[in-house]
Order: structure tokens, then sequence, then C-alpha cells
């Protein structure tokens, strides 16, 4: 409770602040420099569900865990169309279960890595650069790594250092987002992209973006982690990941909308199920892909759409496919995948600043994959030890964001998740929410 107190008061203290700063544009720093910041406080707690046997990647019953994070945003522009950004970041707290149980894991603010004690990390240092080509003038509004001003329609974007490949690819005005909106891995992501990135989410390497007209290319070069799931990034592309992105933007009956395809291909030491399972024939112990990793590539592809219907509803639908008979490296234990759901504003309950959001999510594996778990391996996230009953992975999510003033938020969370870790003999769990963020 302690925790919670200290969080609702900052949160007080951030409802009175915000309209000011608001209102004086980043407390009327020059236009050459801006600062912005966050914090997040996240709980959720699975009650008691049916669990007659776990392993040492199960998600448990019965749980409550919080995390925090406080981000701060400095960007400067050294020239025109140029910007540098630095994130320092404050992290402390747990996932249930430690961030292990569900291949959809229902926060995507808890990461791989918990500590109990406050830490600090640079989660993003990169630069960023914008080369006009003509076309209608922008205007761009003052966000968190996002200077004010005016850009060309058509244009290119340059943007090395450290960030994540999500605030490139594979981005959804109404699901990308678990600080604002949807909180589930699976949901604000293609889960089937195993994007580059180190525990934290984040990666370094290099993004460029050509715009022309209602088309975008982009393309993409980061440094995977130096083992899967790892605390450390490869610094000179050892093991590498390669991006493409190809964006077309449209509007129906007036309303905007998107669909995005996006393929990778991650080149490193990966190692196949199939190998592993031989190999654990042989011995007589569990399969364990890192005996057997050898350098091999791991490609996929997804599909992402996003639409307003009105000025109040927008949709979104998510769907991914990857290689199943080699293991997953940076993200989650998901082959393939299929997402939609949708948010509404609450303009027809006087409450604008208001958001509902409704999403579902199936996932799956590969028939080696499920072989693989069966016999007691284990995976990024999932691993019950035993797996005789294998099924897809269904999570549906529901969330009322409450906004007091602009710029505060409090959400309250609910997800369903069925055969979590694709395991019919555990579950359902009901995993219950509440988040307060702020920002400026």
């Amino acid at each position: 409770m302690g925790i919670l107190y200290r969080v609702l008061t900052a949160a007080s203290l951030l409802a009175m602040a915000a309209p000011a700063w608001a209102e004086d544009g980043a407390f009327g720093l020059p236009d050459w420099l801006a600062i912005h910041g966050q914090g997040t406080f996240t709980l959720q707690g699975d009650p008691d569900f049916r669990s007659p046997y776990v392993g040492p990647n199960s998600l448990r019953p019965g749980q409550r865990k919080e995390t925090i994070d406080a981000t701060l945003y400095v960007g400067v522009q050294p020239w025109k169309g140029g910007e540098l950004w630095v994130n320092p970041e404050v992290d402390q707290g747990f996932g249930l279960s430690d961030t292990l149980g569900v291949a959809g894991f229902p926060s995507a603010e808890a990461y791989k890595v918990g500590k109990k004690h406050p830490y600090v990390r640079m989660q993003r240092l990169f630069f960023r650069q914008t080369i006009g080509l003509g076309g209608d003038a922008e205007n761009v509004e003052a966000d968190q790594n996002q200077l004010a001003g005016n850009r060309s329609a058509d244009r290119i974007v340059l943007t090395i250092g450290k960030f994540g490949v999500g605030d490139v690819f594979d981005t959804n005005k109404y699901a990308h987002d678990p600080r604002n909106d949807f909180l589930n891995w699976a949901i604000v992501d293609a889960g089937s992209f195993d994007y580059a990135a180190d525990a934290w989410g984040y990666s370094t390497g290099v993004a460029a973006e050509w715009y022309r007209g209602p088309w975008t290319l982009r393309f993409g070069a980061f440094n995977l982690s130096k083992i899967p799931n790892g605390e450390t990034l490869e610094r000179n592309f050892g093991q590498y990941q390669l991006d493409l992105e190809l964006e077309h933007r449209h509007q129906i009956a007036g309303h905007p909308g998107a669909v995005r395809v996006t393929l990778f291909r991650n080149r490193g030491n990966f190692g196949r199920f199939d190998d592993a399972l031989a190999l654990g024939a042989v011995t007589g112990t569990p399969p364990d892909t890192a005996l057997v990793r050898r350098r091999m590539s791991r490609p996929g592809v997804s599909l992402n759409i996003e639409q307003e219907v009105t000025d109040s509803l927008g949709l979104f639908a998510r769907a991914g496919l990857t290689d199943g008979q080699i293991e997953p490296y940076d993200f989650t234990d998901i082959d393939r995948t299929v997402s939609f759901g949708g948010s509404l504003k609450g303009t027809s309950w006087s409450r604008p600043d208001d958001t509902v959001g409704l999403a579902g999510v199936f996932n799956g594996i590969a028939k080696t994959h499920e072989r693989y778990l069966d016999a007691g391996g284990i995976g990024v996230l999932v691993g019950d030890g035993t797996l005789p009953r294998p099924g897809t992975e269904m999570i549906a999510e529901a969330y009322y964001d409450w906004q007091p003033v602009k710029g505060v938020g409090l959400t309250l969370d609910y997800q369903f998740i069925a055969n979590p870790a694709y395991n019919r003999d555990r579950g359902p769990a009901n995993v219950i929410g509440f988040r307060i963020h702020g920002q400026f």
C-alpha cells in the first residue's frame, strides 16, 4: 500500500500541473529544445485458477504484482531537420510469475528483467534526420521524442542509435502503447514479430523511411541480443535482424486508415526444435535448444490494419506468421497470431478524453514446437514441463481509461486467458489490472 500511496500522490500532482505544462508548451523552452516526461504504475493480479501442475515457466495463480516506470524525454535540434533524443528511465517491479507463463503476456509494462529496487537505464539514445522532398507541408505537434514544427509530406527519415524496433515498425494508432491503450504483448504488437531487443525491448541499429504520397517504405537493421532473451545486445551485427515494411494510407468515407505489411529476417545462432528433441532422446534429458544452436535464419511476416470508422470509433487487426521450426529469439513464443479489436472515445457519454477498448487475440505454435514443450523444453516465456493437451492460446482484453484532466489517465483493465502457454490443462486465468499514467 505504501507504493500505491506514493503513486497516487504523484498522480495527483501531475493532475494539478499537467494543464499548466500543456499551456506553456513544455515549460516555455526555446524551439530547439524539448523536455517531456511520463510516469506509469501498473498493478495486476490473477485470482486462483485450475493448475494441476506447474513447470519452470508456468503462470502461477493467486498473485499480485506491480511495475513502476518514469521516463524523461530530452530532445535538441542541432540544425533544421535534425533531432537528438535521450530517454533515461527509472524502472522497478515485476510482472506476474516474473513475466512468464503466457505467450501473449498480459502486461507490456512488465519487462523480462524485474527488480525489487528502482534502477536507472538509458532506454533510448538516438539521432533522427528528416530530409524534405516536397509535397504539402504538415504540422507536427510537440510530443515524446518529437519536436514541434513543420515537415514535407514527401520526405526521407533516417534514425540511428538505440531505440525500439516498434518505434518505427508495426505501429498502430489503436493498439501499440501499453501506457495509454491495451496492455497485452500480443495486442500492442504482432505476437509473431520476433523483433530485435534486449530484455527491456530496445535495440541498437538504423532505420530509413521514405514517404511518398500515401505510401511509406521502411527498412531497418538491428542488433539481436547476444543470447536469446538476453540483457546484452550485440555491438557489431554479429547476430542481427533486417526489417522491411510497406505502408499505404487511405481514406474510407472521409476517415483515415492504414495497411502495413512487415517482413523480418533474424540471422544468428538459433536452435531447431527437432534437433533439440533428437538430442534429448539420445541423452535421456529434457530437450534444450541452447545445446543445438547453429548459424541460421528465421523469417516472418505480419499484416497490420487500422481504420477510423467515426470520429470516436477506431478498429484494428493484425495477423502474423513465422518459422515455427526454429526457436523464437527476442520476443515471445508465438509462431502464428491473429488479433483484432477497437477503441471508442467517450464523446457519446460526455467524456471525450476517456477511452474504452476491447480486443481479442489467438496465438498458436507449430506441431514441432508443441512436441518440444511436451517433452519438458522451455521457451522464452512458456514451459509447463509437459504439454499433453495443446491448444490455441486465446485472450480477450477490455479496458476503460478515465482521464480526469488532460495528460493523466486511470485505467481499469481485464484480461481473460484461455489455455495459457497453449495448455488446455491449465486455466482459464482472469487477470485484473489497474494503471495510473501521467505525461507532459
